[in-house]
């Protein structure tokens, strides 16, 4: 049991509706769990009261709070339940009473640090050496956005690590800045890392760590340590401002040559784990033996014989989701989203929905994927294969021929997937339909077009509403058959993407409206609006690209920017900084519409085989199904909400680490060749180049640039010289040459050649600018006349 899970089931017990105050040691026999868990279950307590979300009272008990933080019974009846009504008042010399009373004071310190407006939370690292801090939800404050951390104020934090955070200012922007007082707990200890020796002496740079300094090393005698080899490193000092920090190293994983070690190292230093405890794979062994595909269960509603398909990626080995479509008697189509019925094999609170839980969601490497539950369930026994009976849970929805929803509901299903088809498959099909008539049965070639017809009209009822289209394009490495890179491409989000697309659209938000019209607490996928600050900046960022612009802050205008450049030079620059001013889309018990897409009711239910949320929402909606109370406790689900969101942007990342990881490996054999390039960022210091023929971002520094004098204009993202040709701009094409790259600290550095295009219109200087030019040029022109004073000097001299 992992402390995350025994926290999620403290919150749960204690915020039941028949909870009654308790000891610790009440609550361990009451959650069923083992003598060895007991040191994690105080651990649990401490962590939750310096949270604030429960209090220690009199007499060791453990209390919930109510919204003004103070302890409370949680109901007044005399009787206690049966889970509660143990007696046990051995409490007193099983626990210390130094060890209680440090509980009163954590709980005093929480409210103490409230009133100091202090918070405490998890430290996330960014890339720029500055961090943000997650504050857990809490009954006890406001709901405040992540903390934002300069890199002089980290006090040395790593990744997850629980810290103290001193509240410094809020800015007009709403954005909240603060400082690390304290680090409270250091999430880990074990790190990956590159090996090298450096002027004989051994180091370690910490993979993902943005450090000055390597990690010092102790004694490496007897280790088969080659130069640059990964090793795993445990930290006995942590780096902070003063000392590049100490480590022994624990394992050398191997060559960083061997495409096989770059995914351990990412796997490990973003906590990823590829095996699953033996508890968690009885339980779907178990699932196994008792499931057969030819009983269907009582009270489903069998569809086998319903024209059925699936499109995914070709490399697809788990199918979520299928789609059935017709038309009835009144012309209306009538939709059925398909999706794997996950909650049916992974029983509530068993070791496999404990190790899910903890999973949070399948992670895809370029090279491996890491499955949230077990392949027998993920791979096979939940995955809607082709020709195989598989359960499921269908979201039937109306709609006109106009695409406007008539009628929507849920229930339980067996489906036969009749075709699988790929992304590519579909794309083809589109352009030219013929040759496919011969491939297919009539039913699924007319299912096809339907398809297509139904989403093209969701689709274009969507984007008349407003949704914006918000992503940047995935990076997809080409791998040969020994796991080696031999190029990279971008996916195109072509029309077969974007009919599933819109079809598990329409099932997330028929479930999410549901669920609110019955008023009870679920997992949202929410998207906060933009703040109108960087609303603003965003606008002049547009406009000084030479792109009209009338008011970002009208949802209608930032999706004509996005159409405006598409396919332009400026696209990924554009799309970027329209990201970087949004907020990012998480899961959350509370109410929040989800801006980019205009939707006030929405959910994530169509990928339970990969996503932990979903799953979530499929057991509330087979509560409802059953008849059975489905209330959720919304606290609970906050946490869930939290620990699901850094879990999906962990996987993310380290995706998208290990693509550079191994596209940096493919790079450094071809150092002195030349690539095309687009400016995608300007700096006081330099540009950031966005290469096109392998989508990889590499910098040039300003010493790397032809000899100049060069000006950094902020508000036309121009860094500029004084000699004719040296402008650099947003959006410019380039040629650049492979300088150096360094696959140790992760970085790619090129070399300029020459300008192919320039971004046009020429940007329109800021009146700030054409100051600093005009006293520039009074300046140059004084240095002028006074060279030509000291020659006249010298040649009188002669």
């Amino acid at each position: 049991m992992t402390l995350d899970l025994i926290l999620q089931q403290v919150l749960t017990l204690v915020h039941s509706a028949d909870y009654r105050p308790s000891k610790p040691r009440i609550i361990l026999k009451t959650l069923k769990l083992p003598e060895e868990d007991y040191r994690l279950l105080r651990r649990a307590i401490k962590q939750l009261v310096r949270d604030g979300l429960i209090v220690f009272g009199a007499n060791h008990m453990v209390m919930r709070l109510d919204q003004h933080g103070k302890g409370r019974p949680a109901k007044s009846a005399s009787t206690p339940s049966p889970a509660t009504a143990l007696v046990d008042n051995s409490d007193s010399d099983l626990e210390s009473e130094l060890e209680l009373e440090s509980l009163r004071e954590l709980d005093k310190s929480s409210r103490s640090r409230r009133e100091r407006n202090e918070r405490q939370g998890t430290f996330r690292a960014a890339t720029g050496g500055f961090g943000f801090v997650r504050v857990a939800p809490s009954l006890t404050h406001e709901k405040i956005d992540d903390i934002f951390i300069p890199p002089s104020a980290t006090r040395g934090a790593m990744e997850g690590d629980t810290v103290r955070v001193k509240i410094v200012r809020t800015g007009k922007d709403g954005k909240v800045e603060g400082q690390v007082d304290e680090i409270v707990a250091r999430a880990r200890r074990e790190f990956s890392g590159t090996y090298q020796l450096i002027d004989g002496k051994s180091v370690v740079w910490v993979d993902g760590a943005k450090l000055d300094h390597p990690v010092q090393i102790g004694d490496i005698r007897g280790l088969p340590l080659n130069e640059k080899d990964k090793v795993i490193v445990e930290l006995v000092r942590f780096p902070d401002a003063f000392h590049p920090g100490e480590g022994v190293i624990l394992k050398v994983l191997g060559s960083s040559k061997n495409p096989a070690i770059d995914t351990l190292a990412v796997m490990h230093q973003f906590g990823l784990e590829d095996t699953y405890p033996e508890a968690a794979l009885a339980v779907a062994r178990a699932q196994a033996d008792l499931f057969n595909e030819d009983l269907i269960p009582e009270n489903r509603t069998d569809l086998t014989a319903v024209p059925t398909l699936t499109i995914d990626p070709v490399d697809a080995r788990d199918f979520d989701d299928a789609i059935s479509l017709s038309k009835n008697e009144k012309g209306n189509w009538e939709l059925q989203v398909h999706i794997a019925d996950v909650s049916y094999f992974v029983p509530i609170g068993s070791a496999l929905d404990e190790e899910a839980r903890r999973r949070g969601t399948s992670v895809y490497l370029p090279d491996k994927v890491i499955p949230m539950i077990p392949e027998t369930i993920s791979n096979h026994l939940a995955s809607l294969q082709p020709d195989r009976k598989r359960l499921s849970k269908t979201v039937f929805m109306e709609y006109t021929p106009e695409g406007t929803l008539i009628h929507q509901h849920v229930f339980n299903s067996v489906i036969c997937n009749q075709h699988r088809f790929n992304y590519e498959q579909i794309d083809q099909y589109l352009e030219d339909p013929e040759p496919w008539k011969i491939k297919l049965k009539p039913a699924i070639f007319q299912l096809v077009a339907d398809m297509h017809e139904l989403a093209m009209v969701l689709r274009a009822i969507r984007n008349r509403q407003g949704a914006l289209e918000l992503t940047l394009p995935e990076v997809k490495i080409d791998l040969d058959k020994l796991g080696k890179v031999r190029g990279a491409h971008l996916v195109q989000h072509t029309v077969s993407h974007q009919m599933i697309e819109e079809f598990m659209l329409a099932a997330n938000q028929s479930v999410a409206s549901w669920l609110d019209s019955l008023e009870l607490p679920f997992l949202r996928r929410a998207h906060a609006p933009p703040n109108r600050m960087k609303l603003r900046r965003l606008n002049e960022f547009v406009r000084a690209l030479g792109i009209p612009a009338e008011n970002m802050e009208d949802r209608f205008e930032i999706q004509r920017v996005v159409n405006a450049v598409r396919g332009q030079p400026t696209e990924y620059a554009v799309n970027f900084a329209i990201l970087k001013s949004m907020s990012k889309a998480v899961y959350q018990a509370e109410f929040e519409r989800h801006y980019a897409l205009d939707m006030t009711h929405y959910c994530h239910f169509t990928s339970p085989i990969r996503r932990y949320p979903d799953l979530v929402v499929h057991r509330i909606v087979q509560k409802l199904i059953d008849g059975q109370p489905a209330k959720e406790n919304e606290l609970v689900l906050e946490h869930l909400g939290m620990q699901c969101s850094y879990a999906e942007q962990n996987a993310e990342s380290a995706e998208r680490e290990l693509i550079r990881v191994k596209l940096l490996h493919f790079l450094s054999k071809k150092q002195g060749e030349m690539l095309t390039g687009v400016v995608a960022a300007v700096r006081s210091n330099g540009l950031t180049i966005r290469a096109i023929e392998i989508p990889v971002d590499g910098s040039i520094g300003v010493r790397d640039l032809p000899q100049d004098r060069y000006r950094f204009d902020k508000d036309t993202h121009t860094l500029e010289g004084f000699k004719d040709g040296n402008r650099f701009r947003l959006g410019d094409e380039l040629i650049v040459r492979i300088q150096r790259v360094d696959t140790a600290k992760r970085e790619l550095h090129f070399s300029f050649e020459k300008v192919t295009k320039r971004t046009s219109p020429a940007p329109v200087q800021s009146k700030k600018r054409k100051d600093q030019d005009r006293d520039f040029g009074r300046k140059g022109k004084a240095m002028d006349d006074k060279k030509t004073k000291k020659g006249t000097k010298r040649k009188r001299r002669k």
